[in-house]
């Protein structure tokens, strides 16, 4: 039986793409064991054994990037990490190890390395994270969403796979209408959708204010917005957002399948599995990337869409006062809409666990 260890998390952008790998895995092979490492306290702990698969939890955190107390224990943190997967590695006897990202990897990639097991790790920015950069020279192979990324990892480790996605949105095409009416939207209108993650977006949050306050669904639009659930309370509270006609504001979308089937534009952060998302849906799109993540990962991604006129990118900075003019503008421009359709569905991997998935089985044999 082949043995396989996934290692990762911090996010759900790492966390539900490395769930994809292991079931695109466990398709391929059905008789495969798959053993999980991740980093106590976070998403991974609960969301994998939801999924059904075992996880073990490394004592491991982030090097703060200010001057703080947090960063003395950083270096028992590591030792003890190291460890840790040294033993779940001995004990279980993996074929292979996968990292996805997030701060279990790095330890467990590292051990499993210097043991000579084969390696891989599944790069999902345009511009790698620190540990996968450190990794980089160590692995057997890496996986990439985007080309160019010989710029940070050795030419011959790289394989172009694209991101994993939830399977739900692979199809979407052909439920627009069902879309639409489980929403409550009308089919004459555009609709513009806006997410901003679970949480929400506080930028993303005041452009859109400021949209409906600018009187944009005048125009035969209709918003469909997720305003995450730290912002809901007091969005749904304020009668001039909740009451605006053809508004529809949600804390939280389920079926972001129907979501993005409804949608004829939509606004988005710029997180790597959220762009991989979009790809596939093939609908045009205005990224906002945030400022407020680590090597400013979202700005990098968004402007590899960008510069193949794949999407429109609008600064943080710059939302609040400019969003509205740019979507009214989208709106009016039809043959913008087509190129953008047209050049973000070139960059879709629909395979892309299975991708991912076969080659791991393929270096661990």
């Amino acid at each position: 039986m082949t043995k396989v260890i996934i290692s990762g998390g911090g996010t759900g952008g790492h966390v539900f793409p490395a769930i994809a790998i292991a079931n695109a895995l466990k398709k391929i092979e059905p008789g495969i064991g798959i053993r999980f490492i991740g980093a106590q306290g976070k998403l991974e702990m609960e969301k994998v054994p939801a999924a059904g698969y075992p996880i073990d939890g490394l004592w491991i955190s982030g090097l703060q990037r200010s001057l703080t107390l947090k960063n003395l224990s950083f270096p028992f943190k590591v030792i003890s990490s190291m460890a840790k997967a040294a033993k779940i590695i001995s004990d279980f006897r993996p074929d292979m190890v996968i990292g996805v990202g997030g701060y279990a990897s790095g330890p467990t990639l590292r051990v499993a390395a210097r043991k000579k097991i084969p390696t891989l790790i599944q790069e999902q920015n345009s511009y790698p994270g620190i540990t996968n950069k450190l990794l980089g020279s160590r692995v057997t192979r890496i996986c990439v969403a985007y080309e160019g990324m010989d710029r940070f990892f050795p030419k011959d480790k790289i394989l172009l796979t694209g991101n994993p996605v939830r399977q739900d949105l692979i199809n979407t095409k052909d439920l627009k209408a069902a879309g639409l009416e489980h929403f409550g939207l009308a089919k004459e209108k555009k609709t513009i959708l806006i997410i901003g993650g679970s949480l929400g977006a506080g930028t993303i949050n005041n452009s859109i204010k400021q949209c409906i306050r600018g009187k944009i669904t005048d125009g035969g639009l209709q918003l469909l917005w997720q305003t995450g659930k730290y912002y809901y309370e007091s969005i749904s509270s304020d009668e001039s957002l909740s009451k605006a006609a053809d508004v529809r504001i949600l804390p939280f979308i389920d079926r972001m399948d129907l979501a993005y089937a409804a949608a004829d534009i939509v606004i988005s952060r710029a997180g790597a599995i959220a762009i991989s998302e979009l790809c596939i849906i093939g609908k045009p799109v205005i990224l906002i990337p945030s400022p407020n993540v680590s090597e400013d990962h979202q700005t990098k991604n968004a402007m590899a869409l960008a510069d193949r006129q794949a999407a429109v990118l609008l600064k943080d900075a710059e939302a609040v006062e400019k969003l509205k003019d740019i979507l009214t503008g989208l709106c009016k421009d039809e043959k913008q809409q087509e190129s953008l359709r047209k050049n973000i569905s070139a960059l879709a991997i629909p395979d892309a666990a299975e991708r991912i998935a076969e080659e791991a089985l393929r270096i661990g044999r």
